[in-house]
């Protein structure tokens, strides 16, 4: 296990005072780019390929092509995370929306399953999954699932995509962290923390493994250093819940290190907040960012409760990582979910 232990120096470590306009990492197409995508997709249904069935050769854009190769290029080697808008998601019925969505997606990497049930695209809403106690996951409770509050975690891909297709009658916020702008402050103030985090912990999968009932089959750094790049994967309560199934709880030290990253994530100047917009799609960098999301307020008529389609991608070029940290899920590197349910 090496340790970086200089401060690291890369266009994804920021704070939120380094961006002070939104249009600064929001791309908003055009007219003409709509038309691309609205013939795209209608050429994809006309061979009725479903969506997530087919992949960007089968999406033939123009003009859109340079643009999604550039904010492939900020997600892979710049800031980490972006926002794309201008779709009307009430103009369009479920099958064109998600076909435009997935088509879209193609061109930032390639969909792999993000559930037992092999889902390339979920839908996020309430599910009706009621929390019971401190930590969910102990009752197999995926938080996405619910209207609850989402503290900063990860998800295991190189890529989420989210698109909005309605959003909450109130909250439902969505948050950006820069993990190695966190890594930075770690260095700083509280050095001792990074043998624990980069050392790993044994986290539950919380039903994404092999069997509904799994821990990853070997530790899983918060910090790894691997190939010139620190990646990161983090969510507190995945960690402590392994940790207590695996030895029963965590050692003090790696307690105080996992809640100060918490606490970091939660400090103003490294919580970029952004409302999602129905028809935004926002898609961010796993290895190098953390996402949040505020409590959800949805509203009394079903046909208005909050929807956003989720995209979990493997990137085109992705960022180096040590073959452990990139086996997340007891399925080989950059591997998905084990489908169990049929």
């Amino acid at each position: 296990m090496e340790i970086l232990k200089n401060k690291i120096i890369e266009n994804c470590v920021w704070k939120v005072s380094d961006f002070k306009d939104e249009n600064e990492w929001t791309f908003t197409f055009t007219d003409k780019h709509l038309i691309e995508l609205e013939s795209a997709a209608k050429q994809i249904i006309e061979q009725k390929l479903a969506p997530t069935s087919f992949s960007k050769k089968d999406f033939v854009l123009d003009s859109l092509t340079e643009v999604l190769n550039q904010q492939l290029d900020i997600l892979q080697n710049g800031r980490g995370f972006i926002r794309l808008r201008g779709l009307n998601p009430k103009k369009y019925d479920d099958l064109t929306i998600q076909t435009i969505y997935w088509g879209i997606c193609s061109y930032l990497g390639t969909g792999i399953p993000q559930n037992s049930v092999g889902e390339l695209m979920s839908g996020v809403k309430d599910y009706g999954d009621k929390i019971k106690s401190d930590n969910p996951y102990r009752e197999g409770i995926r938080l996405h699932r619910t209207t609850a509050k989402i503290d900063a975690h990860t998800d295991s891909c190189d890529h989420v995509a989210l698109l909005c297709v309605r959003k909450a009658k109130e909250g439902g916020e969505s948050g950006v962290v820069s993990a190695l702008s966190i890594y930075n402050e770690i260095l700083k103030n509280k050095p001792e923390y990074l043998e624990p985090l980069c050392k790993g912990f044994y986290i539950d999968l919380v039903g994404k493994g092999k069997t509904e009932k799994e821990l990853s089959s070997h530790p899983i750094p918060v910090f790894s250093y691997f190939g010139g790049k620190v990646c990161s994967r983090f969510n507190k309560g995945q960690i402590e819940l392994g940790a207590e199934r695996h030895s029963g709880g965590l050692d003090p030290i790696s307690q105080e290190a996992i809640n100060y990253v918490q606490h970091l994530t939660e400090q103003d100047d490294f919580h970029l907040k952004m409302m999602l917009e129905d028809g935004d799609i926002q898609v961010l960098n796993n290895r190098v960012t953390y996402h949040t999301r505020s409590k959800v307020v949805d509203d009394e008529d079903p046909v208005k409760k909050r929807l956003l389609y989720r995209v979990w991608l493997n990137a085109p070029q992705p960022r180096p990582m040590a073959p452990e940290f990139a086996n997340q899920l007891n399925t080989g590197e950059r591997g998905g979910v084990t489908k169990r349910i049929h």
